[in-house]
């Protein structure tokens, strides 16, 4: 008999106000207004490390939300994702105060430049004892473009294509710089570190030229834990070769189980395993002790919702509010004068005006949401395991820190009964490691791998 297939499980987090959740920061004993202070963080690593959560996955973004209504005034009134400090700088106060807990934090290829992220990443690496893992994203708001110089955002593919080099830089940098017995700490002979054993890499590429070394000596797990969010042809193919860990989605019928397939097929073009990635998706979860306590959480998070957050978040480039809401999207934003974005594409242009809002406040009703006591939850989640075939979930919040304590509390005591949340951590795993059961460095079957010892560098 096999045992049954472990849940991996993140906390989804932003160094922000407002996440994804939008409105609920306004609920009375909700602490989000103090995610500027550090104890806040210290408070949550803890809280979830006591309930035995894989990692804090963090999110960012490098602009404001402003193409609803053309202005962020709306994003900055609500608390939408602004204002945003720094993921990175949170990881090294919570790795202080916790011993296994993991760390994804996010970090966009398109704006800066890979030779002092390396460094970034190899330091966290170190801090954390090998607890860390890096989000790859090519940062889709305009706003970001701006930010950086630029009148409009880099193209879709062509942000693939700078990804794609700025990962093979990282990785020339972590796997290839330094050999594994480069540092000596020779203290007689003052040597720290045998310069016969660290090399430039001489990187010239299209978007690229960085001559290297590594400022870093070798960290744990060198190349941290790799993952990414995607669906997209050109998001997939930069997935199959590089990604751990995916964060997947789709509100059509199927449409998680055609991107796992997808994936999956792109890691055997790729010369690797086709479980080589696990996957995972945005989980909402909202337990209770009892049925009344179910029913008031609902409809406490449900009546603190914003709808109009929610339009300002997916960048609706219409105000649907607007448009008598059985007319076409087309015809809306024909309306409005938006050809352009009809030409462009990506918008559901047939469906009604009144539908396109439905489906923007699906967030109660989507695939991956649950509400009921821990058995019920716990049967829900064993399904999204077996029938839908994830690996793990990103759980959203909707109240810091209830969403969490009601998880651990609530929800980890009736998984590990069902053999679906380890009892325990292992001391001293990597988040490789616990994810992965090998090593702690990227198998040698990994694209990254091949600049090891310091081949493939020319």
């Amino acid at each position: 008999m096999t045992d049954p297939k472990r849940l991996i499980v993140n906390l989804f987090e932003m160094n922000t106000v407002g996440h994804i959740t939008h409105g609920m920061w306004r609920q009375p004993g909700n602490q989000r207004e103090h995610y500027k202070d550090i104890g806040f963080w210290i408070e949550l690593a803890q809280l979830v490390e006591s309930g035995g959560f894989d990692s804090i996955f963090i999110a960012d973004v490098l602009g404001a939300y402003d193409v609803y209504k053309g202005t962020a005034d709306i994003a900055l009134r609500e608390g939408i994702q602004i204002p945003n400090n720094d993921p990175l700088l949170l990881i090294p106060a919570m790795a202080a105060v916790t011993k296994h807990v993991g760390f994804g934090v996010t970090f966009s290829t398109s704006y800066e430049p890979p030779f002092t992220f390396a460094r970034r990443m190899s330091t966290l690496d170190h801090l954390t004892d090998g607890r860390v893992g890096w989000n790859v994203v090519t940062s889709y708001l305009p706003n970001a473009a701006r930010n950086f110089g630029l009148e409009e955002q880099i193209p879709h593919d062509t942000r693939y294509e700078i990804a794609n080099e700025y990962l093979d830089v990282l990785y020339k940098l972590w796997e290839g710089s330094w050999d594994d017995d480069a540092v000596l700490i020779d203290r007689e002979g003052s040597v720290y570190t045998d310069p016969a054993r660290v090399r430039p890499i001489n990187h010239a590429g299209q978007h690229f030229k960085v001559a290297g070394p590594h400022l870093s000596e070798p960290s744990l797990q060198r190349t941290p834990v790799i993952f990414q969010a995607t669906a997209s042809p050109a998001g997939i193919d930069l997935a199959g070769r590089h990604a751990e860990v995916i964060f997947t989605g789709g509100r059509a019928p199927g449409a998680v189980a055609k991107n796992i397939s997808a994936i999956r097929d792109a890691n055997e073009r790729n010369g690797r395993r086709r479980d080589d990635t696990k996957f995972l998706v945005q989980a909402a979860v909202i337990v209770g002790r009892n049925d009344a306590e179910v029913t008031e959480k609902l409809d406490r998070y449900r009546r603190f919702t914003s709808i109009e957050g929610k339009f300002v978040h997916m960048s609706i480039p219409f105000e649907p509010a607007a448009h008598p809401q059985d007319i076409s999207v087309r015809e809306a934003l024909t309306r409005e004068g938006k050809q352009d974005v009809i030409d462009a594409g990506g918008m559901p242009l047939d469906i009604t005006v009144g539908q396109l809002a439905k489906s923007v406040n699906e967030s109660w009703d989507q695939q991956f949401f649950v509400a009921g006591t821990p058995t019920v939850v716990a049967d829900e989640i064993e399904r999204w395991l077996d029938a839908e075939g994830i690996d793990g979930i990103n759980l959203r919040q909707y109240h810091s820190f209830e969403t969490a304590r009601d998880f651990v509390e609530l929800v980890v005591p009736e998984l590990r009964k069902r053999g679906r949340v380890r009892d325990a951590y292992a001391d001293g795993e990597t988040l490789r490691e616990r994810l992965f059961g090998e090593g702690p460095r990227l198998p040698e079957r990994h694209y990254g791998a091949r600049y090891r010892g310091g081949k493939n560098l020319d």
